[in-house]
């Protein structure tokens, strides 16, 4: 069986980002549905896979990340109108049978993505 996972990373201060908040939800033809909150440990991950077993099924999902309030925490300056706030993820689960690793790279200024392993 697969699963979802994912990571954050503050490369501002060089360091894995604790504390951030994760929305997932689940797209399809009717809209969004919001299917799981979690937040980031002292690494940057959760404490435990955003879905496998029979939670994962091929289908169109985003993940939500709470940047600005993340940066706000930290004291980043003179970021009041926040460039970055919330940070959307779009992707796609092909196979319930592979896994999904989606890694956030973010300062509060640009961010970056990819499919991990």
């Amino acid at each position: 069986m697969g699963k979802l996972s994912t990571h954050v990373l503050d490369t501002m201060h060089g360091k894995p980002a604790q504390g951030v908040e994760i929305r997932l939800y689940r797209i399809s033809a009717a809209g969004s549905e919001l299917i799981k909150t979690a937040h980031t440990n002292h690494d940057g991950r959760c404490d435990e896979p955003l879905l496998q077993g029979k939670e994962l099924l091929p289908g169109r999902y985003e993940l939500v990340f709470a940047a600005g309030d993340y940066f706000a925490r930290l004291g980043v300056q003179n970021i009041e109108n926040r460039f970055l706030d919330e940070i959307p993820i779009r992707f796609g689960i092909a196979s319930a049978d592979e896994n999904y690793h989606v890694p956030l790279v973010m300062t509060p200024w640009t961010y970056s993505t990819y499919r991990g392993s």
